[in-house]
């Protein structure tokens, strides 16, 4: 009970609690979380990325039609199709006698006549077609042959690189055909294998060597 003569002091309010903002906050963060994950899966992880400076993609055919490759003494047009293509125009050519080739190597074999580099190239720009390559990449390659071997089948390295590809050793061909030696179509088929598994395309490789001097 008061006493006369006291003041009374006035009973101060209860403080309010700010009302509890955790269910807004996490269901924004839900929000924001799944965006990100959205994002993430539907953006290239690889954009931007640079490859190194000597590899090229394959420039693939993904139509049918008549490609034109350019070769030794001409040119020969390959009409390409999904899977299956044929040659429907190639220049003739005449045996010549082994020459020297790129990159320091030379004739081997003690002389005679070797496959003319313009045969060689007919039969390398329908493996290259075969493979799905643009005529692009023909062109690369025949830079890079020219370049190693002058397209000679018996140009030979004293290294012991030898043949078109200037395989090193030479002997690595017999995995294309026991004639690695003298065949030109075993020795280009070996060496666009070697190109596809080691650089991708003729132009991967023809850049390798630019940089490098090898490939």
């Amino acid at each position: 009970m008061a006493t006369l003569g006291t003041a009374v002091r006035p009973t101060a309010p209860a403080p309010v609690r700010p009302r509890s903002r955790g269910r807004f906050v996490l269901g924004v963060f839900a929000i924001l979380a799944s965006a990100g994950i959205a994002l993430v899966t539907v953006t290239d992880p690889y954009a931007g990325a640079t490859a190194a400076s000597f590899y090229q993609q394959p420039a693939l055919i993904k139509a049918s039609g008549v490609q034109r490759y350019e070769i030794d003494g001409g040119y020969v047009l390959v009409d390409v199709e999904r899977d299956s293509f044929k040659a429907v125009d190639a220049p003739e050519a005449e045996p010549q006698v082994v020459g020297g080739g790129g990159a320091g190597a030379s004739s081997g074999g003690g002389g005679g006549y070797t496959t003319p580099a313009g045969t060689a190239q007919t039969f390398a720009a329908k493996a290259v077609a075969g493979r799905g390559w643009a005529p692009s990449e023909f062109t690369c390659l025949v830079k890079l042959w020219n370049k190693e071997s002058g397209w000679n089948t018996h140009a030979a390295n004293p290294s012991g690189a030898y043949g078109i590809p200037q395989a090193l050793p030479g002997s690595k061909m017999g995995a294309a055909g026991p004639d690695w030696q003298n065949s030109y179509q075993t020795q280009v088929t070996w060496g666009l294998g070697y190109i596809a598994g080691s650089y991708g395309s003729p132009c991967g490789a023809w850049a390798h060597s630019q940089a490098v001097n090898w490939y």
